[in-house]
């Protein structure tokens, strides 16, 4: 700091402190001797260290530039990268954050006054960013929707940073609140674009999660016909694979040990790890290491590489698993309608998040994103909310 004024070295030395140990924990002592001067000088320019502090701000950018990958043409997603990098930036210091925060009531008039400039400047800033995203989509001006998010960002690094409790979830969650509170967005065609994309067995409808006798009598059909109907009920109940992505299981593609059990799943653009639940609706179905797909698998005496296949040795087709799926639900009792077989995947993502898996982490095991998963989580909320209504009701009989 040799070629610096004593401002400079002053304010650098309080910077580094700062934001390494807070401003509360800061002694004016320390500034002095980390900038390599006399506390009376730091007293001299300043008055104290708030106002060092104040004289800091005012030296240092605290806007967060626009992230040069979103894309103002999505609006919402913009939004939500954009508010992420924010609190990146916060989160990287938040005893500074709090700091600045609680100890107000120490700042002289003056200071306070220096502050509200600063952060007027900052607001600012931000609108620009934000005008430039968000453009007509915005419900409100660019100048309200920077204040109300640079309030939003601060609180929610504060109240985390004190406490370790979210008001949230899941950081996502409180990402895509915001984006829905500032953002207007085409439902309908957002939806829309959404289902263009995804093959026809995941696109957008209502949860079908399928009753537990339901399930527990297809798996005892499945296991009465063969060995590989019923490692195949196991699969698509247990691990919530979907029919499409059965055919492109190989055998090496199976993990099983004394702790696990794992089918890697290798589908273009997303391949992944998923466990084979042996609980399935509150029934264990064998264990780890002895369970229908490793019984399947030891059984067999042929060489084909897939795990699931025909009498010839080919993989199971799509077409192939649809018409085993039918043959299990004969004789049940379900109404009309036979349910489809994406429905053993609902059923086991509800189940998931009921157990207390994550959206984030279910959609990893699940090939999906996290807003594909919505609906599950409200399914899951609705089935327990039931569940205590029935047993509230046993207790009042």
């Amino acid at each position: 700091m040799s070629n610096l004024s004593t401002r400079q070295r002053l304010t650098q030395a309080a910077l580094q402190l700062f934001l390494t140990q807070g401003v509360s924990q800061t002694t004016t002592r320390q500034i002095a001797d980390q900038a390599g001067v006399n506390e009376a000088t730091l007293f001299r320019n300043f008055g104290n260290k708030y106002g060092l502090l104040l004289a800091m701000l005012q030296d240092v950018p605290m806007a967060v530039q626009t992230p040069p990958q979103l894309n103002a043409a999505q609006p919402a997603v913009a939004l939500k990268g954009y508010a992420d990098v924010c609190l990146q930036a916060l989160e990287q210091f938040p005893r500074f954050v709090q700091s600045v925060i609680g100890e107000a009531d120490h700042y002289s008039e003056e200071q306070v006054q220096l502050l509200r400039a600063r952060l007027v400047d900052l607001r600012h800033e931000m609108a620009s960013h934000l005008d430039h995203l968000l453009g007509e989509s915005a419900r409100l001006s660019s100048e309200d929707v920077a204040s109300c998010l640079g309030a939003l960002l601060v609180g929610y690094v504060v109240i985390e940073a004190t406490s370790g409790y979210s008001l949230w979830p899941e950081r996502q969650d409180f990402l895509e609140v915001l984006a829905r509170a500032f953002v207007t967005v085409d439902e309908t065609a957002v939806a829309a674009q959404h289902a263009e994309t995804q093959p026809p067995s995941t696109q957008a409808g209502a949860v079908q999660d399928l009753p537990a006798v339901w399930v527990h009598q297809v798996i005892k059909q499945a296991k009465g016909l063969s060995l590989q109907d019923q490692a195949l009920a196991l699969v698509l109940f247990g691990a919530g694979l979907r029919p499409e992505e059965v055919p492109m299981l190989l055998r090496s593609h199976h993990i099983s040990d004394k702790t696990q059990h794992l089918l890697q799943v290798v589908v273009p653009g997303r391949p992944r790890q998923v466990s084979v639940n042996q609980w399935i609706l509150g029934k264990r179905y064998g264990s780890y290491t002895s369970n229908a797909v490793t019984k399947w698998l030891k059984a067999r005496k042929d060489g084909a590489a897939h795990l699931f296949i025909t009498e010839s040795g080919e993989p199971l087709s799509v077409e192939a698993v649809q018409a085993r799926w039918d043959q299990w639900w004969q004789g049940i009792d379900v109404g009309a309608t036979v349910p489809d077989p994406i429905q053993a995947r609902q059923t086991w993502c509800v189940e998931m998040l009921m157990r207390g898996m994550s959206l984030e982490n279910l959609s990893i095991l699940a090939g999906c994103e996290v807003a594909e998963l919505r609906p599950y989580a409200r399914r899951g909320q609705e089935k327990s909310a039931i569940a205590a209504a029935t047993q509230l009701d046993k207790k009042i009989s």
